[in-house]
C-alpha cells in the first residue's frame, strides 16, 4: 500500500485547521495551505483511528473508527475522516497517475473540535479547498467560555474569516432559530483603599 501524495497526516492537519472556525474559534490570517490544528504551533500532528484505508485510484484516504487528530492542546475527533486529493497528471507518458494537492476533506460525526478556549460540535463538516469554505451541519454548537451559539448550518470562508450560522426556522417564536447566549464581562469591584 502506498499513500497518496501528500501524505495523509498533513492533509488531516489541514482538515483540522479548516475546522478552526474563523473568528469563532481563532482562525488566524494564514490560508489553508499554512493551516494547522493548533494555531501558531509547529508541533507534529498525531492522528489515530481504528483503521486507515487508502484508495490510490481515487486519491482518497479514509480514517475510520474514533478518528482523532491532536496537535499541542488542540483536538479534532470524528467517527470518520475522508481526505480527497486532486488527481495529478503523470510526470511522463505511460506513468501511473498520482494524487496532487488537497481537494476536499469530510468529517462524519459526531464531529468535535476542542482547544483550551473553544469547543465546536456538529454532525458533519466539509472543507472545500477550491472555495476555501468549511460547512458544518447538523445541530452545530460553538462555545467559548459560557457563550454559546447554536444553529443547523455554519459556513465559514477561511480566507476572509466571514461566517454565517443558519437554520430553516423562520419568524418570531419559531422553534429551532439561530440562537446565541452571551454573558457580558463582569466588572470587578474597585479595590477599597
Amino acid at each position: 500500500m502506498h499513500l497518496p501524495r501528500p501524505a495523509a497526516g498533513p492533509a488531516a492537519a489541514k482538515l483540522a485547521a479548516a475546522l478552526v472556525l474563523a473568528g469563532l474559534v481563532g482562525w488566524g490570517a494564514a490560508g489553508p495551505a499554512k493551516a494547522q490544528l493548533a494555531g501558531g504551533s509547529n508541533a507534529p500532528v498525531d492522528i489515530t483511528a481504528d483503521e486507515l484505508e487508502v484508495i490510490n485510484s481515487q486519491c482518497l484516504a479514509i480514517w475510520r473508527g474514533s478518528a482523532e487528530a491532536l496537535q499541542d492542546s488542540s483536538r479534532l475527533r470524528a467517527s470518520v475522516l475522508r481526505i480527497r486529493y486532486a488527481a495529478a497528471r503523470p510526470a511522463r507518458a505511460g506513468a501511473e497517475p498520482s494524487c496532487g494537492d488537497l481537494d476536499r476533506m469530510e468529517a462524519e460525526g459526531p464531529v468535535y473540535y476542542v482547544t483550551p478556549q473553544q469547543r465546536v460540535r456538529a454532525n458533519a463538516a466539509v472543507y472545500e479547498a477550491a472555495s476555501q469554505t468549511i460547512t458544518m451541519t447538523g445541530d452545530v454548537v460553538a462555545a467559548q467560555g459560557q457563550n454559546v451559539l447554536r444553529g443547523q448550518r455554519l459556513v465559514i470562508n477561511v480566507a476572509t474569516g466571514q461566517a454565517r450560522m443558519e437554520t430553516a426556522a423562520r419568524g418570531t417564536g419559531a422553534s429551532g432559530r439561530v440562537r446565541g447566549v452571551f454573558y457580558p464581562n463582569q466588572a470587578q469591584p474597585a479595590a477599597k483603599r
